[in-house]
This record gives C-alpha cells, structure tokens and sequence, in this order.
C-alpha cells in the first residue's frame, strides 16, 4: 500500500514538474490560460444562477428556451456562447448580476512616438 502511495505522489511531482515547464512557452501559456477560462465561464454561469437561487427549469423559463438549452450553456466545455446569449442569461438571473468582459493583449506593445519639431 505504501508503494502506490510513493507511485502516486511521484506522479503527482511530475506531473506539475511536466506543467509548469510547459507553462514557460508563451504559446503554450496563452492555450491554457483560454482553456481555463473556457472552464470557469461554464462554473461561473452555474454558481450565479443558484445564488439567484434558480433552477435550470426556472432559469430557461425566464429565457423562453427550454431546460435543456440552459444545461448546454451550463455544461463543462461548451464554447459555442455568443455575446447576445451571456447578456441574456446575465439578465435573467436578476438583479445584482452582471456581465464583464475582458480584453486584454497577451504581450504589451511598445509604441514609440517620433517626433521632429521644424521651424
């Protein structure tokens, strides 16, 4: 029993050891910080519809779709969400809820003004 314990925690040593080196390449930062932030949108769609203390049958209701369109905008992964559908759903949840959206470039561009003055 002891060795599965030292096999899983070696493992686990790896296994971020693997990440984090992964991690130091830009690309490879910038695909994961876009998959995580594909997997927290799911979970923050969910955690705010109960704080509104809804269902998803009440929730689909308020939206005029059906309970089965509210699980696939819910549902881990799916990321085929539009602008005009977060607002909705946003809305919907009452009031105290709102939708934010970031845009931010990955690398800062260095612009530098030249300027000559002539008289």
């Amino acid at each position: 029993m002891e060795r599965k314990r030292d096999a899983s925690r070696e493992g686990q040593r790896s296994y971020r050891e693997w990440r984090e080196e992964l991690r130091k390449d830009p690309t490879h930062q910038a695909i994961y910080e876009e998959e995580a932030a594909k997997s927290d949108l799911w979970l923050q769609l969910v955690e705010a519809r109960q704080a509104a203390g809804l269902t998803q049958a009440e929730l689909a209701k308020r939206l005029g779709v059906s309970q089965a369109q509210v699980a696939r905008i819910e549902k881990r992964g799916y990321d085929a969400y539009t602008l005009n559908t977060l607002r909705r759903y946003v809305r919907a949840l009452g009031q105290g809820f709102a939708l934010e959206v970031t845009v931010r470039q990955s690398e800062p561009v260095v612009v530098r003004a030249h300027a000559s003055i002539t008289r």
